[in-house]
């Protein structure tokens, strides 16, 4: 187990946005949450990156609880973000927001390798590397997203909403790379809208409903399922 979720609680003020779930994500693994729009997806990696902090519960990570640590603890100890909206700078070059996601390493060598490893999974962004990253299609955006986290070099990704907002065939290559990254040895966890193909590329799935997980079980099962594929595959 890579990382453990236990009995999780975050409040937003008086709203109580997730109510003591449990989440196990296994090396190697690409585990997914689906459900719709507020039902705590979000919020869930937030508070594993340390964006928000846990009002109760563990969040344990390669065995050391990480629950409320600073975010940037929690890139150091190996997890990174890529985050809703993509977060990117809009006003700096596609190379300039690369060097940001190895903001916490020192390793030049180990830097320039990942920097080509990342470009060699997002051809398009070698092409605009020197292109002010707010130029970039919404697609691009996304990728960069993704390679600027994968700059940090994660043992545990975690991708909010890749797929938002993009046009289909944009998606197909965003989730094509998401296996790619997860066959080169890197743990994914995935928040997405587009449950179809999230329980396409994951191995395991958690349906998250008003801040409770309502279901959980390996993905296959779950796109199988009635009750999913009636809420969240339009089918049935």
């Amino acid at each position: 187990m890579m990382l453990e979720v236990a009995d999780l609680d975050v409040h937003y003020g008086a709203i109580h946005a997730l109510k003591g779930i449990d989440i196990q994500v296994d090396e190697g693994q690409i585990v997914t949450l689906i459900g719709a729009n507020g039902a705590g997806k979000s919020t869930t990696l937030r508070a594993i990156s340390g964006m928000v902090r846990p009002t109760r519960g563990r969040i344990v990570f390669q065995g050391k609880d990480i629950g409320g640590h600073p975010p940037h603890t929690i890139v150091r100890r190996g997890i990174a973000q890529a985050p809703e909206g993509r977060g990117i700078f809009a006003n700096l070059t596609v190379d300039d927001n690369l060097e940001i996601g190895a903001y916490a390493r020192k390793d030049k060598d180990g830097i320039a390798r990942d920097r080509d490893r990342a470009l060699a999974l997002f051809p398009r962004l070698k092409e605009r590397i020197k292109q002010s990253a707010g130029t970039l299609s919404g697609g691009e955006q996304q990728m960069l997203a993704i390679a600027r986290a994968l700059l940090a070099r994660p043992k545990l990704l975690l991708l909010d909403e890749p797929s938002l907002g993009l046009a289909p065939q944009v998606v197909q290559t965003i989730f094509q790379i998401i296996r790619d990254i997860n066959a080169g040895g890197t743990t994914i966890l995935l928040v997405e809208q587009n449950a179809h193909m999230a329980l396409q590329v994951a191995h395991h799935g958690y349906v998250l409903e008003v801040g409770e997980i309502a279901m959980a079980d390996t993905a296959a099962k779950l796109a199988a399922s009635d009750e999913v594929r009636k809420a969240y595959l339009g089918v049935g």
